[in-house]
């Protein structure tokens, strides 16, 4: 058994501006594992979910092939799709919303919906159609729920499609000049990850080694109609890390999931701050966020105004979670027990409704998700053993002393986000 250590300090940079980065450390509120809000009636709850634990999305002969000696895990599903551990857990992330909104009064047992009090709706790839399958499973079990989607199967949805919905010459070089303003110095500083990995995965002893090299430069591409990409060793990294994190997951043994190696949880993390600083460099900056959400922002503000609707969920992505969460201008959080920092796999975020004894009517924004050690070893979940749960704040708008937001409040940073995009794409329109 190997054993790997490095001393690495991360780099963080603070910007102030309107949207801000989601990756810098912040406090959590004191009932971080409650979503339940004592004196307030629950009224109404969205749902934005990541799809759960899936296989990487390159199969056999691809380059994680190449880039190691070593064997990856024989995963149960193919390439992208769902794992059945992803399954497993995603119906108990079902169970447990049923348990909860049951003990708020909001539904009663063995719920069975009427009219459109419950929307169930995904992107039309595997994971995500599976994920909310899974979900529905657990939530209602004898409701046979439908799950909604509008493409062919394994056809993206432009809903959660993460693509530009504009560019153009002088956007393509703001946004770019704004995103490596960001981000630039965490791509970097990312070496000592780089190192980690390639040491980990033994890529000194692949055959395709010399084909890759780490101290390249990352290059942004932004086209209409398509996903930010970036070539360069982030990606590269990015594919390795994604593997690697996934792989956490399911091999029961940590060591053998690090090919031979233990490694702490901080190293577990810095595989995973790779694909964290990715997703952040591709979907985070504001003037991207903004761009590739507005579909998605507009669909939840829908759903939060749908007369007699009680809960929607629309299973994405991450980048679907990190977008929104970007273009409403979450303020920094940090999560407990993640291997990754902002949205880990099969999290939640989730909008709830509340009215006060006097009437009136508050929102609480969380981000729900299963600690690692509830992803790897899957103890059942219930209102004691809960999933984890991190309260976010936005830029703007204040909370009551309960950390609540009044409903014009909540409504106010959609509609912004809304208007930005407006803005964006009347100023950038024929450059």
């Amino acid at each position: 058994m190997k054993t790997l250590s490095y001393k690495r300090i991360p780099v963080y940079i603070l910007i102030l501006t309107v949207f801000v980065s989601l990756c810098a450390p912040m406090g959590i509120r004191a009932d971080e594992l409650s979503m339940s809000e004592k004196g307030y009636k629950l009224q109404q709850v969205v749902v934005l979910s990541r799809h759960n634990i899936r296989a990487p999305l390159s199969g056999n002969g691809s380059v994680l092939d190449q880039v190691t000696p070593n064997t990856w895990f024989n995963w149960s599903s193919n390439a992208s799709e769902l794992s059945l551990r992803g399954g497993v857990l995603e119906t108990e992330m079902g169970q447990f919303f049923r348990k909860w909104m049951e003990s708020e009064g909001l539904i009663p047992e063995n719920y069975h919906p009427e009219g459109n009090e419950v929307r169930v709706y995904s992107n039309s790839k595997q994971r995500t159609i599976a994920t909310a399958k899974y979900f529905t499973a657990g939530f209602a079990p004898t409701a046979n729920i439908d799950v909604e989607y509008h493409m062919d199967f394994n056809v993206m949805d432009p809903v959660f499609t993460p693509a530009l919905n504009f560019t153009g010459e002088k956007y393509n070089e703001d946004a770019t000049a704004q995103v490596f303003e960001l981000y630039g110095d965490k791509m970097a500083g990312l070496s000592d990850n780089y190192e980690l990995l390639t040491d980990i995965i033994d890529m000194d002893k692949s055959e395709a080694y010399k084909d890759y090299d780490f101290s390249d430069e990352n290059t942004l591409i932004l086209k209409t109609g398509e996903e930010p990409m970036v070539s360069g060793p982030l990606k590269l990294g990015t594919q390795i890390s994604d593997a690697l994190v996934l792989q956490y997951y399911e091999e029961s043994n940590p060591v053998k999931a690090a090919f031979g190696n233990e490694l702490s949880e901080k190293e577990w993390q810095d595989i995973s701050e790779i694909k964290d600083v990715y997703g952040d460099v591709l979907f985070t900056s504001p003037m991207i966020a903004v761009n590739v959400a507005n579909p998605l922002i507009k669909e939840i503000y829908s759903e939060m105004n749908t007369k007699n609707r009680l809960f929607t969920f629309l299973c994405g992505h991450d980048s679907n979670i990190c977008s929104v969460l970007a273009a409403l201008g979450v303020k920094d959080y940090e999560l407990e027990d993640s291997v990754e920092s902002t949205t880990p796999i099969g999290c939640k975020l989730v909008f709830s409704k509340w009215v006060s004894k006097t009437g009136r009517s508050y929102w609480s924004v969380d981000l729900v998700y299963q600690s690692y050690d509830q992803l790897r070893e899957q103890p059942l979940l219930d209102l004691e053993n809960t999933p984890m749960v991190c309260h976010l704040s936005f830029k703007g708008i204040k909370q009551n002393k309960d950390g609540l937001y009044k409903n014009k409040a909540i409504k106010k940073i959609f509609e912004n986000a809304m208007k930005e995009y407006d803005s964006l794409l009347e100023k950038y329109s024929g450059s």
